[in-house]
């Protein structure tokens, strides 16, 4: 009896501690809502993503602070902040340093005159996650690379705290802010129009209409249709950029 219960109790204990990992190292699916976590940041206690309210929010996570790539993406952040402001996106950054070191590293960055741009204040959280707890609940720790830091994720968050998109690069490459800006100027697009964009989209670029509300011959017969609408192909249609509302 008593190797019965012994045996049974390991398998318990082992059944959870492979399905408890698992669950640990989940990723937040693009549709799903944005896990919340209250932690220590650089300004302050911060909750989130619910204290950013209705804004669109991006969790930008880096590997440790000090680092010279790393050190290079804030610094780029911190020159876009008004571009981000401008979207309505507040950006929340985090890493598994200790906070102290965090407010260390902020204060040298705001000291470099990064491109001959001129020094920059970071006004943006650094989110302190020592333990990878946060971390962890986003999927931004592999362990093939760390155990203990995170990759290179961006989580961009709609105003409703939905994932829209997920992003991870290596150690080894920088992420292009431009780019980030851009996928945001995307998603505010598709979410404001109903409409799609396609590859390389930026700004100000034409947008794809997933459903085509009109047959052939009332194009024919509708010249303000053609000033609106064409066609690429037998299947792709645009809707000139300057008529969107």
């Amino acid at each position: 009896m008593k190797r019965m219960f012994f045996t049974l109790a390991l398998a318990v204990l082992v059944t959870g501690l492979v399905y408890g990992n698992k669950n640990e190292y989940e990723i937040p699916l693009i549709g799903a809502k944005a896990p919340s976590f209250s932690a220590k940041s650089t300004d302050g206690k911060l909750k989130f993503p619910n204290d950013f309210g209705k804004s669109w929010k991006i969790l930008f996570s880096h590997p440790r602070d000090f680092t010279p790539v790393c050190t290079t993406e804030l610094l780029e952040l911190a020159y876009k902040q008004g571009e981000f402001e401008k979207l309505g996106v507040k950006l929340a950054v985090i890493s598994t340093d200790l906070l102290s070191q965090h407010e260390m590293w902020k204060a040298h960055l705001e000291e470099i005159n990064y491109k001959d741009r001129g020094t920059v204040e970071i006004n943006f959280p650094l989110i302190e996650d020592n333990e990878a707890i946060y971390s962890r609940m986003y999927g931004m720790i592999h362990e093939p690379t760390s155990t203990t830091r995170d990759v290179r994720g961006v989580f961009i968050i709609d105003p409703d705290n939905i994932v829209r998109t997920i992003n991870f690069y290596p150690m080894e490459v920088g992420r292009s802010t431009d780019e980030i800006i851009r996928l945001v100027q995307a998603l505010q697009t598709t979410v404001k129009t109903d409409y799609f964009t396609p590859a390389n989209w930026e700004k100000g670029n034409d947008v794809i209409v997933p459903h085509f509300p009109y047959k052939k011959h009332e194009v024919e017969a509708d010249p303000s249709i053609k000033d609106n609408f064409y066609q690429v192909g037998n299947r792709v249609w645009f809707k000139k950029a300057e008529t969107l509302e």
